[in-house]
């Protein structure tokens, strides 16, 4: 089996390229900033994976992510050789993506978060402001478990 999940941070934006034929098809190469979770003394704290995503993911990934963005990908890993001008033989491996997420905060992603507002869980109508919220739906106090409309 062959699959990856990963998240991280944009090194940069995306650089797009369209195939040449009759349908162009967006190839989006990325580069993700992957957190260590431990370090010895003297190592790097990140590894810096280089992703590749095709036709919609590709075009998606041109018009939503910008560096420094926390996104989360699935996919898979493909390595790739070719002999360079000195005839020398290369290799290169890459993640190609199958699934790319937003993975930070709402402001991370460009979203309006200020002014966003939604009907509480009791579904009576009353506005609470997200922006106030620490990451929790809120919920009244009074209610009891079987009072909730889920």
């Amino acid at each position: 089996m062959n699959k990856v999940i990963l998240m991280g941070r944009l090194t940069k934006d995306p650089e797009v390229r369209y195939s040449q034929g009759n349908e162009p098809l967006a190839v989006a190469r990325y580069t993700l900033a992957v957190n260590r979770r431990f370090k010895r003394q003297g190592d790097q704290e990140a590894d810096f994976i280089g992703c590749v995503a095709f036709g919609k993911a590709g075009e998606f990934a041109e018009k939503y992510f910008k560096k420094g963005q926390m996104v989360s990908i699935v996919g898979r890993l493909q390595v790739r050789s070719w002999e360079d001008r000195e005839g020398k033989k290369r290799y290169a491996t890459d993640v190609i993506v199958d699934e790319q997420y937003f993975a930070g905060g709402k402001n991370e992603s460009g979203e309006k978060q200020d002014s966003e507002s939604h009907k509480d869980a009791t579904g009576n109508g009353k506005q609470v402001n997200l922006a106030d919220q620490d990451g929790f739906y809120p919920i009244e106090e009074s209610l009891e478990d079987d009072d909730l409309p889920f």
